[in-house]
C-alpha cells in the first residue's frame, strides 16, 4: 500500500505546478526524460522555422517588386520603341507631303499637275521601297486568297480562268507580312470551264 501512497503524491504534486510531474517521474524513474529541455529546443525551432519563414517572405516580396519594375521597363521601352520607329516613318514621309502642298498651291496646267503628281507617286513608292514594303502583283496573276480580296467577276475570254483581271485598289506587303489584300476583279472565262 505504501506504494501506492507514493504515486498519488506524484500525481497531486504533478497536478500544482506545471513541469514538476515529468521531473518527479524523472527522479522516480531514470528513463523518462525531462521536459524542461524538450520545451526550449522546441521553441528554439520554432523560432528559427518563425525567422527562416520571414527571409522566405521577404525574398518574395523583393522578387515579386523585381518582377513588377522589370514588366513595368519593358513596357515603357517599348512603347519609347514604337515612338522611334513612329517618328523615323513620318520623318520619312514628310518631303512627300511638302510636295502635295506645293503642287495643291500651284497654278499650273492640268498636264503640269498631272506630271507634277506622278514624281510624288514616284517620290512615295521609293520611300515605301526603303521601308521594305512592296506592291502585291495583281493584274495577270492567279487569284490567291491569302493575297487578293475579290469584290467580284468579269467575264474575260483573253484571260485564263481565276486570274486577277482588274486592280481596284493596290495591296501591299512589308517583308514576308501582309500589310492589306489587294481588292481585285477575278477573270471568268467560259471557254475555259466549259473544256
Amino acid at each position: 500500500m505504501p506504494e501506492k501512497k507514493t504515486e498519488l503524491t506524484v500525481l497531486e504534486s504533478a497536478d500544482a505546478v506545471p513541469g514538476a510531474a515529468t521531473q518527479e517521474l524523472a527522479a522516480v524513474n531514470p528513463a523518462i526524460p525531462s521536459a524542461g529541455g524538450e520545451i526550449s529546443a522546441g521553441r528554439a525551432e520554432n523560432d528559427q522555422l518563425k525567422a527562416e519563414r520571414d527571409q522566405l517572405l521577404d525574398r518574395l516580396a523583393r522578387m515579386q517588386a523585381e518582377f513588377e519594375n522589370a514588366r513595368k521597363r519593358a513596357e515603357r521601352e517599348r512603347i519609347a520603341d514604337r515612338e522611334y520607329a513612329t517618328c523615323n516613318v513620318v520623318e520619312q514621309f514628310l518631303p512627300v507631303l511638302d510636295n502635295l502642298t506645293m503642287a495643291l498651291k500651284s497654278t499650273s496646267t492640268a498636264h503640269q499637275l498631272r506630271s507634277g503628281v506622278e514624281l510624288i507617286v514616284k517620290q512615295m513608292e521609293e520611300v515605301l521601297r526603303q521601308m521594305q514594303v512592296t506592291p502585291i502583283p495583281a493584274v495577270g496573276e492567279e487569284f490567291d486568297p491569302h493575297l487578293h480580296e475579290a469584290l467580284g467577276s468579269v467575264e474575260r475570254d483573253d484571260m485564263p480562268d481565276q486570274h486577277v483581271a482588274e486592280e481596284i485598289r493596290r495591296g501591299y506587303r512589308l517583308r514576308d507580312r501582309l500589310l492589306r489584300p489587294a481588292r481585285v476583279r477575278v477573270a471568268t472565262n467560259s471557254k475555259q470551264t466549259n473544256e
